[in-house]
């Protein structure tokens, strides 16, 4: 077999090779990982072993062999695998996530063996939304000011105590987090009005008792006990508070981008807008013109290459991780932008190529990713740091 360098380590011809060998797990039945499996193909390599969570969960642990690069990829959309992390009966709930946390960091040690594409302590403090937004914010990664993270951290017992912060930090306007959740579950983006008033924009809907159901249709409170209704039931699970900084705009919608980092460089980016505060896109987001978010930025006098660096070296922060989603947010000005959020699964974009320049070329973010291990020297081992150092001119 051989590869095409020019394609990025992801054109094959000839007979399929025998190594190196892939195993992930997941959910077999779930997109991502299939389309992990055909860019495994596509590169010529014997299709990766699947190991399924509930396997992993029901007998506390799997092993994988010292020449299988193991990926580890999302438990989420699998109503067993909820049950045995969350003990939830209902996929819909928001509530729980701590214990979810708790169940899968203590899965992610059950993994014995075989070398890793994501460390289990670099997974534990992405899917902790105040570890990791300490960890950005000491490494000098711009990132919206937070009094919930950082050696000075303040807890929140319930919604009091989000409304003393909010006076205290001088902050009208916040975003109001699930410490451990994910895909804006949970998220309530917070603003004062006139005479103290309280709005909330959310996709939590209240159930009978008062319980929190995820929703996709993203609704608005406009009663402050409603508001404080949600928050207190979701501080137990530990809440994240972040200043709502305002982002720039395309057409009238808030926009901004998930950027997708390989091996320490930026190899994909998607632009996501919405007239609402939240713009992923399963809650009614919609893809943006990439093109015309370069040429604001060129307009505003500042350098699209400095939005990648910000990406990249908030990628860096976890080295012994091979992929991540940096959701990038550009201030209404293009000339800054801070990092809202680093993923662990933030590859999920179908049919996105790599953007030009980036080794990546006309591969989706999957192929990035295999084409990174097979370019990594040979002997690297479960500890080797993915960050390259590659600069963009």
């Amino acid at each position: 077999m051989t590869v095409s360098a020019a394609a990025g380590a992801g054109a094959v011809t000839g007979p399929a090779r025998t190594g190196p060998r892939f195993a992930v797990v997941g959910n077999p039945e779930n997109r991502r990982v299939s389309l992990f499996e055909d860019a495994v193909r596509a590169a010529g390599l014997p299709a990766p072993r699947v190991v399924a969570w509930t396997d992993v969960l029901r007998a506390g642990g799997a092993d994988f062999g010292a020449d299988e690069f193991l990926r580890v990829d999302s438990p989420g959309e699998n109503p067993e695998v909820d049950r045995l992390l969350r003990g939830a009966t209902d996929t819909t709930r928001v509530e729980g996530s701590a214990r979810w946390y708790t169940g899968f960091t203590a899965a992610l040690r059950t993994l014995r063996g075989g070398v890793p594409l994501a460390d289990p302590d670099d997974v534990a403090v992405l899917f902790d939304k105040r570890a990791c937004h300490g960890v950005l914010d000491a490494a000098g990664v711009p990132v919206p000011e937070s009094p919930t993270s950082g050696r000075l951290a303040a807890r929140v017992h319930g919604w009091d105590d989000v409304r003393a912060l909010m006076r205290e930090h001088r902050m009208p306007r916040v975003f109001v987090k699930p410490a451990h959740g994910s895909s804006a579950s949970g998220v309530l983006a917070v603003e004062t009005a006139g005479g103290g008033r309280i709005r909330a924009t959310t996709s939590v809907e209240t159930g009978p008792g008062g319980a929190l159901h995820n929703s996709l249709r993203v609704r608005r409170y406009h009663d402050e006990r409603d508001v404080a209704r949600i928050v207190d039931a979701l501080a137990p699970d530990g809440l994240h508070i972040e200043r709502w900084v305002p982002k720039a705009s395309q057409a009238g919608r808030a926009t901004d981008l998930r950027v997708v980092v390989v091996a320490g460089r930026v190899t994909h980016a998607v632009v996501r807008s919405s007239r609402r505060p939240m713009t992923n896109l399963h809650l009614g987001g919609s893809r943006g013109d990439l093109g015309a978010v370069q040429r604001a930025v060129t307009a505003a006098g500042a350098r699209w290459s400095d939005f990648l660096d910000v990406c990249e070296r908030a990628a860096s922060c976890f080295p012994r991780t091979l992929c991540v989603g940096v959701d990038l947010l550009p201030t209404v000005d293009w000339r800054r932008a801070f990092v809202g959020e680093v993923n662990a699964f933030g590859d999920l974009l179908p049919r996105l190529t790599g953007l030009p320049g980036s080794g990546a070329e006309g591969l989706d973010t999957y192929g990035a990713q295999v084409a990174a291990v097979l370019r990594a020297p040979a002997g690297d081992g479960p500890h080797h740091p993915y960050r390259t150092g590659t600069a963009h001119a």
